[in-house]
């Protein structure tokens, strides 16, 4: 097996080179690499370049990493500033840090504990976020779990179970009026659903709960539906 292993590409400070085929890819300064990339793991710690693709098994941005290609990895983890400028497809995608994406996500698992911006859609099993994130297109996973810190915006939703919560403020109270915790979007479409803190023209699903801070146009649902007294809601109707 020790002869299958190839080479280590390692810059530590100023340093340029070709892409190709490695075990571990690291960059611990401000490291330029130009062309396609396929290895194990992709460790930026420093302010790397990537002017490729990536694929390997795991990529991992610890400092302010740009990629300007599309990325095929099983695990990428965000706890710095990454720009990435293609599609993501992966098992696992945690941002911890600060990322932007400039194409589609695709994958098993996105979890968002930063801020994240997603040029396209958003298509996972599960979305579960604790900070804050726009998406430019459609986000559509099986189980989304969102609460809410500051306002997101995203084109619209689908999914199953749908849970959109606000985050108490604690005694700052006076950061809600300045930095909203409200999600901001045109359709929400699944089976179970409970929203709070959301701003939508459609909500549409087969059990339906408003919750508290919430303005909808229209709501549509199919068995049950609930609204809180501290929520506008403009036509419900069971369909």
């Amino acid at each position: 097996m020790g002869l299958d292993r190839k080479n280590d590409l390692v810059i530590n400070g100023f340093g340029r080179s070709n892409g190709g085929q490695f075990e571990d890819v690291v960059l611990n300064g401000k490291g330029t690499i130009d062309g396609d990339i396929e290895c194990k793991m992709y460790d930026c710690n420093g302010m790397g370049t990537l002017n490729g693709n990536v694929t390997a098994e795991k990529v991992r941005i610890n400092g302010k990493g740009k990629i300007n290609g599309n990325i095929v990895a099983k695990d990428i983890s965000v706890d710095g500033h990454a720009s990435l400028g293609g599609n993501t497809l992966h098992e696992s995608l945690r941002i911890s840090g600060h990322c932007s994406i400039g194409g589609t996500v695709k994958g098993d698992k996105v979890k968002i504990n930063g801020k994240a911006h997603i040029g396209g859609d958003c298509e996972t099993e599960e979305f579960i976020t604790e900070g804050i994130f726009t998406i430019g297109g459609l986000l559509n996973a099986e189980e989304i779990d969102i609460a809410l810190y500051g306002e997101c915006k995203v084109k619209e939703i689908g999914g199953q179970s749908i849970r959109i919560r606000q985050k108490p403020y604690g005694f700052i109270k006076f950061l809600r009026s300045l930095f909203p915790a409200r999600l901001i979007t045109d359709i929400i479409e699944g089976d179970d659903i409970y929203l709070e803190g959301v701003r939508a023209k459609i909500v549409r699903g087969n059990n339906v709960t408003i919750g508290s801070n919430c303005e909808i146009d229209l709501v549509e649902y199919y068995e049950e539906s609930s609204i809180d007294k501290g929520s506008t809601v403009k036509e419900c109707i069971k369909l």
